[in-house]
């Protein structure tokens, strides 16, 4: 009961945030929803016994996306450019899918009734045989490292191509125009340290999230966790450093060139997890053949793709940030 309670609120809260978000002219406010948005979400997931999404959710929608959107927020103007003429197409568009939606809904299963087709599909050959192949308590994490660990090699090299697209926009220089000295970038870029209390608990805040990050990452196979989760908060530990000391010096920290070779170096190691296994006699990312205990051999293959998958996510999402927050400010 409580739990139907907790969640008709956060739902009903997901509705108010998201018309609040659409309705805000003001893009900083309307960031600021956005990440309110994102922790209501993984509130929600939680609450539905889903702890690996909700902490992904929590740490890359709530925390890496929002300081992403700030960045952003210095290149566009402070408010939304408001347009007099209404276009009703996308809005009857909009209102007809939502009416399918809702009716479809009344088609889906009783939550948690056993008798769903999801959970008599693949979902009783995972709890079975989970322990026997792989043994590690978090079945999610043996799913997406192993059972799926072509789908998760495809989200790496997803995640990879796409920090590169990024990286070759923002790289675009006007060539009409003065880009500012180095000095006078550094100026503009230089952070919050004038603000001293922020220092202070942002300092304190950033080792907790660099241990966090290290548990969530090599202790995903046992609670809620893995290399997707840990990269997001490796990453917001970064950017973290970046605001309070400024975005200069956070690159000064972390260059550029070496973040592309250690995002590559991330799915070049999971690629050649899988590549291994091929040499030593199985099949690509078949890691029963990287230990002559088939179940240790899970063991370590995970452990491995898993890494790949943390540098991967984490260098990536410094670049993207370190590329908005001193992309060069022209003058005419």
């Amino acid at each position: 009961m409580l739990e139907t309670i907790l969640g008709l609120f956060t739902l009903t809260m997901v509705a108010i945030v998201a018309i609040a978000t659409i309705m805000s002219s003001n893009l900083f406010v309307a960031s600021m929803w956005f990440g309110i948005f994102s922790l209501l979400m993984a509130s929600n997931f939680f609450i539905l016994d889903a702890a690996d999404v909700a902490l992904t959710e929590a740490a890359v929608g709530a925390g890496v996306s929002t300081v992403l959107f700030m960045g952003a927020l210095a290149l566009t103007a402070e408010k939304e450019t408001i347009r007099m003429r209404t276009n009703w197409l996308p809005v009857a568009a909009l209102v007809a899918l939502s009416l399918v939606l809702f009716v479809a809904t009344f088609e889906q299963p009783v939550l948690g009734d056993i008798n769903a087709p999801v959970h008599q599909h693949v979902a009783p050959w995972y709890i079975e045989k989970t322990p026997e192949y792989i043994n590690i308590p978090n079945i999610v994490t043996a799913i997406l490292a192993s059972f799926r660990g072509y789908d998760t090699l495809g989200e790496v090299l997803v995640i990879f191509t796409a920090g590169i697209g990024v990286l070759s926009v923002l790289s675009f220089k006007p060539k009409s125009k003065q880009s500012l000295s180095g000095e006078q970038l550094g100026q503009k870029v230089r952070g919050v340290q004038h603000h001293v209390i922020l220092r202070v608990v942002g300092k304190l805040i950033i080792p907790i999230l660099l241990l966090f990050g290290l548990l969530v990452q090599f202790h995903g196979k046992y609670s809620p966790g893995g290399g997707f989760s840990a990269g997001a908060l490796f990453a917001a530990a970064v950017m973290l450093y970046g605001i309070l000391e400024g975005a200069d010096r956070s690159e000064a920290a972390m260059p550029q060139r070496i973040m592309l070779r250690l995002a590559a170096l991330g799915a070049t190691l999971y690629t050649g997890v899988g590549i291994a296994c091929m040499l030593l006699g199985g099949h690509f990312l078949d890691y029963n053949v990287l230990w002559s205990n088939p179940v240790t051999g899970q063991y370590v293959g995970i452990l491995l793709v898993e890494f790949g998958v943390g540098l991967t996510v984490t260098t990536v999402l410094v670049m993207i940030f370190n590329a908005i927050a001193n992309r060069p400010t022209y003058q005419a």
